[in-house]
């Protein structure tokens, strides 16, 4: 990918353009991490990187993305994030700046950028070009802002989120400058879109160091500005749907499957999770994702639905025709009925699923009046 990345550079360099790696595929590389997203710094204008690419990509609001300098190309199946130097001028909601102006020096265009360790270059011979001290702080495993950390936030108060995501993925520490001033623009948080909000969260929930990044959320006094209220509910950081069906938030956005997961979660939470009849019904991973919070043990539980003598209506040992042969009824309604009871009789042990067993039931327990 890195020589690819690399070939890239140099068709837009020999183009008689200036063109940088730059962020978080550098800071993975120094780091030996695997990365995907590759970004771009370049001197060149979006209509510039147009007329040297085929393959540019432009979001729906192609104006916008003009105006803001960055272009998506696609070469050799690599997604490439292509933007132009800029600077920009203040900022007018704690999230986007009011302009940006083209400018043709790498070094003003990585200033206004967030962390250090995310304005490390690498030109196209692959040489680390790192003007900001990044790389040291990447040695040292410190988040640190490039500007003066009040001011990065009150410009753009999702690199709140950011610098925990960070710490949190990389397992770094929070430059004591950030924690004080994350702490003094924390309420700037409620300007940024839940969408948005909720990328971020969703990076660090899902990261192998949860526990250490809803932590930082928790001593930063951050749970009220992200509305996060029932996060103390967490017990388990191994699952993002479990970390999200916790929280149970009304206001961050959900796909349909994702909401109808936290509904049942919520509901299993008041129950037995080691229940045949719970267990049954709401299946093993929303039983987990519940009972993992109650302190319930994972092999416990699954232990518990390995044993349920059935999983379904199909492992039922009796066909629907069966069923009306034994009662001599055609097809009807009273299937349903008649296969809940055996669902529940059979779980609870009080029927044990064999063919003649059930057939017994049936005949002593059926008839045209009951059906």
């Amino acid at each position: 990918m890195k020589e690819i990345a690399l070939e890239f550079l140099k068709i837009i360099t020999d183009n008689g353009y200036k063109a940088y790696i730059v962020g978080g595929f550098v800071r993975d590389f120094l780091m030996n991490l695997e990365s995907k997203d590759i970004d771009i710094t370049t001197n060149a204008t979006p209509k510039e990187i147009k007329n040297i690419f085929k393959k540019v990509e432009f979001s729906k609001q192609i104006n916008d993305e003009e105006s803001y300098g960055s272009t998506r190309v696609n070469y050799k199946n690599i997604l490439f994030e292509v933007t132009t130097f800029r600077k920009e001028l203040e900022y007018f909601d704690n999230r986007h700046p009011s302009s940006i102006i083209y400018v043709d020096d790498l070094e003003t265009d990585l200033k206004r950028r967030d962390f250090t360790i995310n304005a490390i270059c690498m030109d196209k011979e692959g040489n680390i070009i790192d003007p900001l001290n990044g790389r040291r702080d990447l040695e040292e495993k410190l988040i640190k802002t490039i500007n003066e950390s009040q001011k990065s936030f009150s410009d753009d108060a999702l690199r709140i989120l950011r610098a925990i995501r960070f710490s949190t993925t990389l397992q770094f520490k929070l430059d004591e400058d950030i924690i004080k001033s994350i702490k003094n623009t924390k309420d700037y948080l409620k300007n940024i879109s839940y969408e948005r909000k909720k990328i971020e969260l969703d990076k660090i929930f899902a990261s192998r160091n949860a526990k250490y990044g809803i932590n930082l959320i928790k001593e930063l006094d951050l749970v009220n500005s992200l509305e996060l209220e029932n996060i103390d509910r967490i017990k388990d950081y191994s699952d993002l749907n479990s970390i999200w069906s916790m929280i149970n938030s009304s206001v961050y956005r959900f796909t349909k499957p994702e909401k109808e997961l936290i509904k049942k979660v919520n509901v299993v939470y008041s129950l037995d999770n080691l229940n045949p009849l719970v267990l049954y019904k709401y299946g093993l991973y929303v039983n987990l994702l519940s009972g993992l919070n109650k302190g319930i043990n994972k092999k416990q539980i699954t232990k518990c639905y390995n044993e349920l003598p059935i999983k379904s209506k199909s492992d039922i040992q009796i066909a629907a025709n069966d069923i009306c042969k034994i009662l001599k009824q055609k097809p009807g309604s009273f299937l349903n009925h008649i296969y809940n009871t055996l669902e529940i009789e059979i779980l609870t042990g009080n029927l044990e699923n064999n063919l003649d067993e059930i057939k017994k039931y049936i005949q002593k327990n059926f008839n045209k009046v009951n059906i």
